[in-house]
């Protein structure tokens, strides 16, 4: 996957916890100073805990992916990106401005302008047509039907419903009314774009479709965008980097193959185990310096190997392997040698992710 240059940061979470009940001070308390879990806090406080102390940046064009199972805070989380829920401590940080400290009108304007939000459930009006749904959120900022419709239009043109403008919601396929509903998300041309797990509940088929779409428009339209899910395929699909999270904790952020190759707990290594790591774990992460394959195969010129680009995956590092009759291939990078990915190297790249499946849940 793809990573982001720009070091510009939209998001900026700072050890934000959000706790439910009357007795959340003290609860974030407990669990800071005696380490209780989210079972002890519940019992002792009736307190539900949501999100514990939550770091993290989303920067500038960045796909964000923030994946966890049911119960681990991630729909929490992304609710307390836009405040449609107040954070019990920590400080969520918009553009360079604390949310929890914005009015009303300013919230409004923030979300109007700055953030567009996809749901699972669309929530589309029924009784307009994909047009007035796809325009409704710059109707409600007040702009006119004409300029509106013209936005929208183009919105939906690009979500590939230009001849869908007059139907109705339920005339559409459940891929579509998520089409639409991304289009009304994009007409205010946001820069950041909340999707809250928007294709769980698509045919496999059409997700993957949906999936490919949605990276694709973002990084076209260069918007920085945050998207639920509960599934590490999904995840790994669509983002650049991604936040495992349990229990309101996030257990590790990292780019796919940072993660596959070193997960930060068992809990990690079990999700990942069964990842495939042919295309996703890359020639730059298994190479060794060129100075050590020397030492130890002082008899090969590393000029006659095979060459590649450190962005290689595994595919084609075997591909490469096989073409060649020495048991290693050279890693170019602007026409110098950097590293040299042995066969023995691979081996190991690739039997790591079945040892992996051995590691206690």
């Amino acid at each position: 996957m793809t990573t982001v240059s720009s070091s510009e940061v939209l998001i900026d979470c700072q050890s934000v916890w959000k706790v439910f009940g009357d007795n959340a001070p003290a609860a974030i308390k407990a669990i800071s100073e005696r380490g209780l879990t989210k079972t002890a806090v519940l019992q002792e406080f009736n307190c539900v805990v949501g999100v514990s102390e939550a770091s993290l940046q989303v920067r500038r064009g960045e796909i964000f992916c923030i994946m966890g199972l049911s119960g681990s805070g991630k729909s929490t989380l992304i609710r307390l990106l836009n405040r449609l829920i107040m954070p019990s401590l920590g400080k969520v940080i918009v553009k360079g401005r604390d949310i929890a400290t914005l009015n009303a009108a300013e919230l409004r304007q923030m979300r109007a302008r700055h953030i567009g939000m996809v749901f699972q459930s669309v929530a589309l009006l029924p009784h307009r047509t994909v047009l007035e749904n796809a325009a409704f959120g710059l109707e409600v900022q007040g702009i006119p039907a004409a300029e509106r419709n013209r936005t929208a239009e183009k919105a939906l043109a690009k979500v590939g419903l230009s001849d869908w403008l007059k139907r109705y919601p339920g005339e559409l396929s459940g891929g579509m009314q998520q089409r639409v509903g991304l289009a009304r998300a994009i007409a205010s041309d946001p820069e950041i774009i909340l999707m809250d797990e928007p294709f769980s509940a698509l045919d496999p088929l059409i997700r993957r479709q949906l999936q490919d779409e949605f990276r694709q428009l973002t990084k076209d339209l260069g918007k920085s965008a945050v998207f639920i899910t509960h599934d590490l395929d999904e995840a790994i699909r669509i983002g650049d980097r991604i936040a495992i999270m349990k229990d309101g904790l996030i257990i590790q952020v990292g780019t796919a193959e940072e993660i596959i190759l070193n997960p930060a707990d068992p809990y990690v290594a079990q999700f990942v185990a069964g990842i495939s790591r042919l295309h996703l774990v890359k020639a730059h992460s298994v190479m060794i310096p060129v100075a050590e394959f020397q030492r130890s195969s002082p008899n090969i010129d590393i000029l006659s190997l095979l060459r590649t680009n450190p962005e290689a995956d595994i595919d084609e590092l075997i591909t490469l392997t096989m073409m060649s009759d020495r048991d290693a291939v050279a890693v170019v990078d602007d026409d110098a040698i950097v590293g040299i990915v042995t066969t023995r190297g691979l081996l190991r790249s690739v039997s790591d992710g079945h040892t992996a499946e051995l590691a206690p849940a």
